[in-house]
């Protein structure tokens, strides 16, 4: 539960578990004096051969070499082969048979068996023409150089490839067809479609990991220029900004185009009756749509004749966004009302909370799907087929639309590993998902539920955040759930907004367009803050150590005043309260000792247990005497202040701060917010004490639950049976314990003296 460490203190500094600082990676989180990382230019001629299924391509790869090393070979990605019977990763795990299957399961047990999809080399060259030797690894291809690669050289090559389009309705995927029985047309949506590098870095070398399916992408940037030749009545959405679209377009579509960029609400370019009368008629001709972008990691696009496309232009920063959505009929009653919309509310709230949107477009295509690409992200929900859609499914499109076009900022623009580190991507996009919706409507109904999460939270067997990819078996609950609630948690319990929020920006502004790690991003945000924080990267990140704490009693303590006419009083008075001590039934025939023998009597036999004794009065007087002498305010010995000993156990192992709500008999209450720092010397005890005029009544633990904690019965004293324990974690919004469950009885026990 403490990994790193040889002390099982979770307070410890990360040490080696963190890279050591070097000239590319200080140890501020910064970018060295001599960061570096290559980049790679793309210029591609492809076609869809619509009736056959097929993607027919070809790439002139620029290469420059920006690494201080001398390269032999070049590694590109594969990611099609993910779909080939012979060339893809060859990974298994380890599965158990359903007791339902659907056609769709059983296609997926039989393996493709129509035809051999999968990446088709045709060659590679270099500029001129001369064959290249290439080895295909599963999904992954090297290409070797006929001279050694020096630092600040360039390589041009080339690569003509092919493959078919899969089903990915039927076989799963990112990308692929979703082919329509209705009216017979497809949308095709082209992710990992080309031949492109991998990543040769600073901290790893070549990431030539293979593609398993689960594990994203790890990618360099670079400027694209792509030609799409595609069915003439189809649509093209892509990266970057269209270079022909009056050549493309008819006059009254491009029309409306120009009229779009300086519209105030979202204007059709393709409308929906354009787009149903196209499905009906099938241009057989063909037409080329070419792109550009500069400055991105990747390139996909999706073509469709079925497509309605919109566009809406929003201001960032003073410079326009083209905020764009293309569809079909079936999903046009949802997307047309919200996409675009809330692509602007995205690029607005990210920016405001990283850097300003610094790319010209934003776009989401409706592919009943979720993945993200740079200004272009495919996504589903659908209506229902009458047009209706339930409050549920218009919350999952704003999220979803939300959450990838959001991705432009983690990982297209802040570029990690997400390979390596899914929740450098997917955990923090959540966590600024989370503040987008916040942004979008007043209680938001979340995706995740806190129940959902509570249980994941308590696993024994679930792994650290800080987990390779390919081996995180509850991808969504560790890479997106709970880095998110620990970024909230760091923003609102630990930093604040105001000190998280700087931290944040600062590593988005230092890692635009670079490549960061996550001791990276550690570190920034503990420089950034002024704050020590370790102790929460280890437990939230690098353990499975969960929050769980409990109050375990409550001690009333008073002041001793030291005056005996004070104390003597006080003192019989808590005696006569005590139970009568249990005698046995004594002989009354025998008169005690004492009656008869009466000169055994003295003082003691008769006086009041309350007199002040005159020794009593002096001694106290001496006491005063030498207090004041010292100079110490006499006055504290007579305050009527309770003093209160909070107990607590940290039975989850998180080191966590303790917000605390205390209820006084009067009907007042106040907070403490003590910070994590009570555990440093004892991670599993700490107590605090509270000084008071007041009457203590009721102390709960995490009032407003914001902590995760998975415990919620142990949170209460005095102690309750809770009895509805899903009414505590709502799936709505946090729930604040004394309102649903009504505040602790404090008849049924007070504190204990």
């Amino acid at each position: 539960n403490n990994p790193g460490s040889n002390h099982g203190n979770r307070f410890e500094q990360l040490g080696t578990i963190l890279p050591s600082p070097n000239e590319y990676r200080t140890a501020s989180g910064a970018p060295g004096p001599k960061y570096w990382q290559e980049r790679c230019d793309y210029n591609i001629v492809c076609e869809i051969d619509e009736p056959n299924r097929k993607l027919i391509g070809k790439e002139t790869l620029t290469f420059y070499n920006n690494s201080p090393d001398a390269l032999d070979y070049l590694w590109l990605q594969l990611d099609e082969n993910q779909h080939s019977n012979i060339n893809n990763s060859g990974y298994e795990s380890s599965n158990n048979m359903p007791s339902q299957m659907s056609e769709q399961d059983i296609a997926r047990m039989q393996g493709k068996t129509e035809k051999e999809f999968g990446d088709n080399i045709v060659s590679v060259t270099d500029a001129m023409g001369k064959p290249l030797f290439f080895n295909i690894n599963k999904t992954m291809m090297r290409v070797d150089l006929p001279k050694k690669l020096k630092s600040g050289e360039k390589f041009i090559f080339k690569i003509e490839w092919n493959y078919y389009i899969c089903d990915r309705m039927k076989y799963g995927g990112r990308g692929g067809y979703e082919y329509f029985p209705e009216d017979g047309n497809d949308i095709f949506t082209m992710t990992q479609w080309y031949p492109r590098m991998c990543v040769y870095s600073d901290f790893q070398g070549w990431q030539n990991h293979q593609f398993a399916g689960s594990g994203e992408f790890a990618l360099i940037f670079g400027n694209f220029q792509v030609s799409m030749t595609v069915p003439a009545d189809h649509v093209v959405m892509a990266t970057g900004q269209g270079q022909n679209y009056q050549q493309v377009l008819s006059a009254e579509q491009f029309k409306r185009w120009q009229t779009a960029q300086t519209a105030k609400d979202v204007t059709e370019i393709v409308t929906l009756a354009e787009a149903m009368a196209r499905e009906k008629q099938k241009s057989k001709e063909k037409k080329t749509w070419i792109f550009k972008a500069d400055s991105v990691r990747d390139f996909a696009w999706g073509s469709s004749r079925k497509f309605v496309w919109d566009a809406l232009p929003v201001t960032v920063e003073g410079k326009k966004v083209m905020c764009m959505s293309a569809y079909g009929k079936e999903a046009y009653p949802l997307y047309r009302k919200f996409s675009s919309k809330v692509i602007a509310h995205t690029i607005k709230t990210y920016s405001h909370f990283t850097i300003p949107y610094p790319y010209p477009v934003a776009q989401s295509i409706e592919a009943a799907n979720g993945m993200e690409y740079p200004m272009i992200c495919f996504n589903g929900p659908r209506p229902e087929r009458d047009g209706t859609y339930p409050e549920r499914t218009k919350h999952a499109l704003i999220g979803v639309v939300i959450h990838e076009v959001g991705h432009n900022y983690f990982p297209m623009i802040v570029n990690s590993d997400e390979r390596q580190w899914t929740w450098m991507d997917e955990g923090i996009n959540s966590f600024l998902e989370y503040l987008a919706q916040e942004e979008w409507e007043p209680n938001w109904k979340p995706h995740r539920s806190n129940r959902g999460m509570i249980d994941y939270m308590r696993l024994k067997d679930r792994v650290p955040v800080m987990t390779n990819s390919e081996s995180i078996a509850d991808l969504g609950p560790n890479s997106y759930g709970q880095p998110t609630i620990a970024l909230n948690i760091l923003r609102e319990n630990i930093l604040g907004r105001e000190a998280f929020d700087h931290a944040f920006k600062t590593y988005a502004r230092r890692w635009k367009f670079k490549r960061p790690t996550p001791a990276d991003f550690f570190r920034t945000m503990e420089d950034a803050s002024g704050v020590d924080l370790d102790w929460f990267w280890r437990g939230w990140f690098y353990s499975v150590d969960h929050v769980n704490v409990a109050i375990d009693e409550v001690l009333w303590l008073q002041l001793d005043s030291r005056d005996p006419a004070i104390e003597k009083p006080k003192a019989k008075a808590e005696r006569e309260s005590q139970p009568k001590t249990l005698t046995r039934e004594r002989n009354a025939s025998l008169p005690r000792r004492i009656d008869r023998f009466p000169e055994l009597k003295d003082f003691y036999d008769s006086y009041d247990e309350a007199t002040v004794l005159p020794s009593e009065k002096k001694k106290y007087e001496a006491l005063i005497r030498e207090l004041e002498e010292s100079r110490i305010d006499t006055k504290l010995l007579k305050t009527k202040h309770n003093i209160y000993v909070i107990e607590l156990s940290n039975l989850g192992g998180m080191v966590t701060p303790v917000p605390l709500k205390l209820d006084y008999t009067d009907g007042t209450s106040e907070e403490l917010k003590i910070p994590a720092e009570i555990w440093r010397f004892n991670t599993e005890k700490a107590s605090k004490v509270h000084l008071t005029a007041k009457e203590l009544k009721a102390v709960t633990f995490d009032p407003r639950q914001e902590l995760m904690d998975t415990e919620i019965e142990n949170n209460f004293w005095p102690r309750r049976a809770v009895k509805n324990k899903l009414q505590l974690f709502n799936d709505e919004k946090p729930v604040n314990p004394l309102r649903e469950l009504g505040k602790p009885d404090a008849s049924k026990e007070t504190p204990k003296k």
